[in-house]
C-alpha cells in the first residue's frame, strides 16, 4: 500500500459495507415479519385463511414464504440502496438484534399467550 502524507493512494479503491449492513438489516426484518405473520395467523381467522397457500401444511407456507419474500425483496432494496456506501454498521447491527429480539419473543408462547 502506497501512501504519501498519510493519504492513501487514488487507485486503492475504499472500503463499502453498505452490502453486508443490507444483509444484516434485512435479516432482521424478515426474522420479524416470520414472527408477526405467525402471531397474526394463529389469532386472525381471516389472515389464517388468506396464509394458506398449500393446504396439507396449511398457514405455515404462507406464513415463510412471505416472509421470505418480505426478506428478499427488503434485502434488494436495501442492496440497491446502501450498495456502494459506507454506514453505520454499529447501528444497524443494534437495530437488526433487536429486531430479532423481538421476533424471538413473538414466537415465545408464554409472551403470545399474553397478547
Amino acid at each position: 500500500m502506497s501512501m504519501s502524507d498519510g493519504v492513501a493512494s487514488p487507485n486503492i479503491p475504499a472500503f463499502t459495507n453498505g452490502s453486508g449492513a443490507a444483509a444484516i438489516l434485512s435479516a432482521g426484518i424478515g426474522s420479524l415479519a416470520l414472527a408477526v405473520l405467525a402471531f397474526a395467523g394463529d389469532t386472525s381467522a381471516t389472515i389464517k385463511s388468506i396464509l394458506v397457500f398449500y393446504r396439507p401444511t396449511g398457514v405455515l407456507s404462507g406464513v415463510t414464504t412471505t416472509a421470505i419474500l418480505i426478506w428478499l425483496l427488503t434485502w434488494a432494496a436495501l442492496e440497491w440502496r446502501w450498495g456502494k456506501r459506507t454506514v453505520a454498521l454499529g447501528r444497524i447491527g443494534i437495530i437488526a438484534l433487536a429486531l430479532l429480539g423481538l421476533s424471538f419473543l413473538l414466537t415465545f408462547p408464554p409472551i403470545v399467550d399474553l397478547l
